[in-house]
């Protein structure tokens, strides 16, 4: 596209001034920003940033949750011709010094007080970090710092001098060309430090648009942002296509209001990762346990009813009139009330990305006619590489390639990709750039998997993560912890067995689906730790257990993966203790190494393994938690060809 998102801000302002662009939830009420509105918050901040001394070229990191006066700020940033850096505004101060010092950071938005706290703690290690600006003023009266600046008084000086210099902003706008450097996104790092991703306006645009007319996208969609902005996938669904698109974004009051927020908006466009796919079921299914013994009966009924026909319904496939009748009833009594329960009921179409999803979970959603749809791609493609049409949705493929995609399978199995929405580079990291891109414009995508006869891409697992066991047999651990995921009282699982003779595995509870399903039974806990390893929950999760190894029997290339023994944690898995990238991935290597003790007691035959761990907490400190933990068996299955 030759345009820029300062330009496409412009052109809505100029097309449509008076049109909602964004809203925000405030003290419980929306509050409607329009597109001339938004436009004029930015000159000001651009012309405020420009008095600061933010110069063309130059990098400026942006943390917080999705606001308007963030969307702002990042739109003045690239009106200037530099770079905002969204950071994740749940990252520790010491994550945010690598991403500061690499990009030679010298300002800085800053959301809030815990914000701004996090920046000054940076500070010590980025002498250069001279100026922050903030925008919420709550708790930071009494700060005294250098450089230490509120939004408002940036936004104050910024319009003095865009009426002292009428001309000012919109020839600066005009002086960026589409193939400048529009951002920068650091990966999450599931390897040592995350690499800078540099993309242009061009790259995001390009690919904002590809999506765009893929599903038909108009002015008159409504999206919920409330992912972190320094996400790749919020970024290009809520910032690049929201620009591209002139649709409205809605920023919810806080994160804890997400779920009321998202049934008052009825967003059209909807995206999220798989784990809030798996919360939003897991809440459903507490509340199904609560319900009378009538509507939990009718639910099952129904629910077995839609896995049947609800996916052939929404893919326009023939179904029975009798079917179809007690389809319509099931939408009636159970469907419709369960959409509108989960903010769903105008939802035209849903994706989620980010890692592979389970086919239970993703089946779930369509049956009770959500138009949920998987894409494939990443931080350094720009998001949209594959996306499934409308008539073409499957559980184990994402898509074929969208408009401009090429994509190439090696000997080894590994993903290859020529797209428009290539990164331009890791930032001041050639050597990685060229491990990744070759001479020939491919990108090396580090993903295993194959093109089916339909032109679909399925994706088996992270080509590194693939491997195989003692007897030569396929182990992809992704694949069998996105069926442990789909039960709603396993939160996240690590499978282990490469080049072993079996699969071993360590999960996390879900707290609140165990909790309560605790409580009916009258079984007392004392938090975490002590529901993880009571013997009744081990006898819970060994049931999933040994429904996934049921089901990896039938399974031709992975019957050998079924999973022997197990063990619950005595904590869940987090980011802040390395566990988990920001974007909530498993960290697979660090954790075998942090955990080794317990891999050994897995496959050394122990029934049980005393395990003392370091963990930090929300507000910096550091502290320890300790447990024996049990160990257990689960049951296997004969192949289903060799039972036949």
């Amino acid at each position: 596209m030759e345009t820029t998102f300062p330009r496409l801000l412009l052109q809505h302002a100029a097309e449509r001034p008076g049109a909602a662009a964004m809203r925000e939830k405030e003290y419980g009420i929306w509050q409607s920003r329009s597109w001339a509105e938004m436009a004029l918050l930015v000159e000001r901040i651009a012309c405020g940033l420009h008095q600061a001394g933010l110069t063309r070229g130059e990098h400026m990191v942006v943390v917080g949750a999705n606001r308007p006066r963030l969307y702002a700020t990042m739109l003045a940033v690239q009106s200037l011709g530099a770079i905002p850096v969204p950071l994740y505004q749940d990252a520790a101060a010491a994550e945010v010094v690598f991403p500061i010092n690499n990009a030679e950071v010298r300002f800085a938005f800053a959301e809030d007080q815990e914000q701004v706290d996090k920046l000054l703690e940076a500070r010590a290690q980025c002498p250069q970090l001279a100026a922050i600006f903030y925008d919420e003023p709550r708790g930071l009266r009494k700060y005294d710092e250098p450089g230490l600046q509120s939004l408002d008084a940036l936004i104050e000086s910024g319009r003095v001098f865009g009426e002292a210099n009428a001309g000012f902003f919109r020839t600066t706008v005009e002086q960026a060309k589409p193939d400048d450097v529009a951002a920068m996104f650091f990966t999450s790092g599931t390897t040592g430090n995350a690499k800078g991703v540099v993309h242009t306006h061009r790259t995001l645009l390009d690919r904002a648009k590809a999506g765009a007319e893929f599903d038909k996208l108009t002015t008159a969609e409504e999206v919920l942002a409330y992912m972190p902005p320094a996400w790749v996938g919020q970024n290009i669904f809520s910032y690049a296509q929201w620009l591209a698109c002139g649709f409205v974004v809605n920023c919810p009051e806080s994160a804890a209001t997400v779920m009321i927020d998202l049934k008052e908006i009825g967003p059209t466009y909807y995206f999220a990762p798989p784990r809030i796919f798996e919360s939003l079921l897991t809440s459903v299914m507490i509340r199904m346990e609560d319900a009378s013994a009538i509507k939990r009966s009718m639910f099952s009924w129904f629910m077995d009813l839609a896995r049947r026909v609800g996916p052939a319904l929404r893919d326009g496939q023939p179904v029975g009139a009798l079917d179809r009748l007690l389809y319509a009833v099931g939408n009636f009594a159970v469907y419709g009330p369960l959409r509108n329960n989960l903010g769903m009921s105008r939802v035209r179409v849903a994706y989620t990305a980010g890692e592979a999803i389970g086919p239970d979970l993703f089946t779930f959603y369509r049956a009770i006619g959500v138009n949920l749809k998987q894409l494939y791609g990443s931080t350094e493609t720009a998001v949209f590489v594959c996306m499934q049409p409308d008539n073409q949705v499957r559980s184990d493929t994402v898509g074929i390639p969208v408009q401009g995609v090429e994509i190439q399978v090696t000997e080894s199995g590994e993903i290859l990709i020529k797209s428009p929405g290539l990164l331009k580079e890791y930032y001041k990291n050639p050597q990685a750039t060229a491990e990744v891109k070759d001479a020939q414009g491919w990108y090396h995508t580090g993903d295993a998997g194959f093109l089916d006869a339909q032109g679909h891409l399925k994706i088996i697992d992270r080509a590194k993560d693939v491997g195989k066991l003692a007897d030569g047999s396929m182990f992809a651990p992704k694949y069998i912890e996105n069926k442990l995921k789909f039960f709603p009282h396993i939160k996240e699982a690590v499978a282990v067995g490469d080049r072993r003779d079996m699969v071993c595995a360590m999960v996390n509870i879900d707290f609140e689906a165990v909790g309560n399903w605790a409580e009916k039974r009258n079984l007392p806990y004392a938090g975490y730790t002590d529901l993880a390893q009571k013997p009744e929950v081990y006898q819970l999760i060994k049931e999933c257990m040994e429904k996934v190894n049921l089901d990896l029997a039938g399974d031709d290339k992975l019957a050998g993966s079924q999973i022997h023994r197990f063990l619950v944690l005595h904590k869940e898995l987090d980011a802040d203790d390395g566990e988990l990238t920001r974007t909530n991935k498993v960290r697979r290597g660090y954790i075998a190494d942090k955990y080794q003790v317990l891999v050994d007691a897995l496959y050394g035959g122990k029934s049980e393994q005393y395990i003392e761990t370091q963990v930090k907490f929300e507000d910096g400190r550091t502290g320890s938690v300790s447990a024996t933990l049990k160990i257990m068996d689960s049951r296997t299955f004969a192949p289903v060809r060799a039972a036949a």
